[in-house]
This record gives C-alpha cells, sequence and structure tokens, in this order.
C-alpha cells in the first residue's frame, strides 16, 4: 500500500547491498524515513543516489560507521539521535540489525574482539541498548535482528565464545547466529509482555548474496558460488524482514523466530532463559555497559 509508511522511521544495517539495500527501498517505498548504515561512503552515497532516484518522494539518509569497532557503533548512535531530534522526530519505529559478515580465519579488530562475534552480535546488542529510548518511545517498536538457519544445533564455548583458542569459520558464524535469537528472546523477556516494543529474530533463507566472497579462501568461494544459485533474491528475502518490522497484526505474537512471515521453531537451545540470562551478560561486560534501569 502507497505511503503505508509514512510518518515512521527506520535504521536499517549493511544498507549498501544486498537484504539491508533491498529493506531500505522497500520501507522508503512505502514512504518511511529511511537511515540507512554502511562502512563506506562511496558505496554509501551510491545507495542513497539510487533510493533517492527510484523513490524521490522519500526522505533517505546514510551514515557512515563500521559497526566491527563500539566507539564507532557509539557515534552512529549520537548520529541518529542528533538527526531524530534535529528532525523533531521523538521515536524511532524500528531498529533492522542486518550487518553480518564470515570469516574463515580468527581476524581481531583493533579494540580487540573476534571481527565476526563484534559485527553479527556485539554491535545489534550494543546499538539496540543505545537506541532503546527512541525505541520504546514508538507507539509499536521494533527491533528485527536477522538471523540463519545456521544457528541450529550451534553451541556456546562459554568460555571461549570468541574462539580464540580453536577458531573455525563455520562454527564463529553459527554461533553468531545463535547469539542473534538468544539476544532477542532475551530482550523480549526484559522488555515484558506489557511493552510496545517488540524483538523479532528473522530467517532470511538461502540468499543470493556475496556474504561467502569476503574473507573466505577461493575453495569456500567456488561452493558458495554454486550453493547460492538455489537462493532467491535480496528483495523476496528482505520483504520477510520488512514484514517483522512494520506488520501491526504480530505486535502482541511471543513467537521469537520468523521466516518469510511465518514463524517457525528455533533451536531450542536459543530459547532457554538461562542461555539467554548468561550470554546478556557477557555481552554487557564486553561493551562496558549496565542495561539494568533501561528496560
Amino acid at each position: 500500500m502507497e505511503n503505508a509508511l509514512s510518518g515512521k522511521t527506520f535504521v536499517v544495517t549493511g544498507a549498501t547491498s544486498g537484504i539491508g539495500q533491498a529493506a531500505a527501498a522497500q520501507l522508503a517505498s512505502q514512504g518511511a524515513f529511511v537511515i540507512g548504515v554502511g562502512r563506506s561512503a562511496e558505496r554509501n552515497q551510491a545507495a542513497e543516489r539510487q533510493l533517492r532516484e527510484a523513490y524521490p518522494d522519500a526522505r533517505v539518509e546514510f551514515c557512515l560507521a563500521d559497526l566491527t569497532l563500539q566507539s564507532e557503533v557509539h557515534q552512529l548512535a549520537d548520529a541518529i539521535q542528533k538527526k531524530l531530534a534535529e528532525a523533531g522526530i521523538p521515536a524511532l519505529d524500528g531498529l533492522i540489525n542486518n550487518a553480518g559478515m564470515f570469516s574463515a580465519w580468527y581476524t581481531q579488530t583493533a579494540e580487540g574482539f573476534q571481527v565476526v562475534w563484534a559485527l553479527n552480535h556485539l554491535a545489534p546488542f550494543l546499538l539496540t541498548y543505545r537506541l532503546l529510548p527512541l525505541l520504546k518511545a514508538a507507539p509499536m517498536g521494533r527491533v528485527v535482528t536477522v538471523s540463519s538457519y545456521s544457528h541450529n544445533l550451534a553451541r556456546f564455548r562459554w568460555n571461549d565464545v570468541q574462539l580464540r583458542r580453536f577458531y573455525n569459520g563455520l562454527s564463529s558464524y553459527k554461533q553468531s547466529k545463535m547469539a542473534n535469537v538468544l539476544f532477542t528472546a532475551e530482550l523480549n523477556r526484559r522488555l515484558g509482555a506489557q511493552s510496545a516494543l517488540r524483538a523479532f529474530a528473522a530467517d532470511p533463507g538461502l540468499v543470493k548474496t556475496d556474504i561467502a566472497f569476503k574473507g573466505t579462501p577461493g575453495f569456500v568461494q567456488l561452493i558458495w558460488k554454486f550453493r547460492r544459485n538455489a537462493g532467491i533474491s535480496s528483495e523476496e528475502s528482505a520483504r520477510g524482514v520488512v514484514f517483522l518490522a512494520t506488520e501491526p497484526s504480530i505486535q502482541n505474537r511471543t513467537e521469537v523466530y520468523w521466516k518469510h512471515s511465518v514463524p517457525k521453531k528455533p533451536d531450542g537451545y536459543a530459547l532457554k532463559e538461562a542461555n539467554g540470562k548468561r550470554l546478556w551478560a557477557i555481552s554487557e561486560q564486553q561493551c562496558g555497559i549496565k542495561t539494568e534501569g533501561q528496560l
């Protein structure tokens, strides 16, 4: 429906390609104010220009941030808060935590965190925390974190969540996707059933993206090249993500994990409250924050 989201504001991370770019376009096409996030100034400018040309009546802005670095997550949150304040916008209707990566090799950020863990889990955790006041001020706020079917059968090495001692690229990715679902379930528990803010984890399905072409050896890229041919388009996948961020009818639904607008049963490990609490405590410690009193 045209302009169904007029007057609403959404933040989309990883919005310069793939699912994030498609989600940003779908939101803009319905009249939303979209704040995209990317780590390349050149790609940000290109994506912003494309969206404005496609939807000249939409308001689209991009913010530059390398979300593997917590310092830049904080800067991003400050920039978003400033943009909304200057525009007289009192609330944020949705945050889509889409940015993610896979790395075959152990790589550490300048802040000392394993890069996949930093981007796929700590960044959504910290950005959501920083934007909570704006999200809670919305009449129907949403936090949508893009997870994956890969979370199934993943189990945490609680004494080494960054896999520093025995790194494996697939294990790292699977654990980070499990963290997305655990985080979502625990956030809903802490918000409580009466909260106007709801969190959902999205399974995007097998998508024709370039995620496995970065930070991987040639044979992995070759496997992914053939495997992704069986996948769906970014646009089709993004529809399920946008549904979770915007659909009024699911506001009181208790299912945490959804695929293509349909609730699915996640791995039972992701719904165990003890696991959610343990991950939350580790995440607070690694981000240097305390969420008590904010939820």
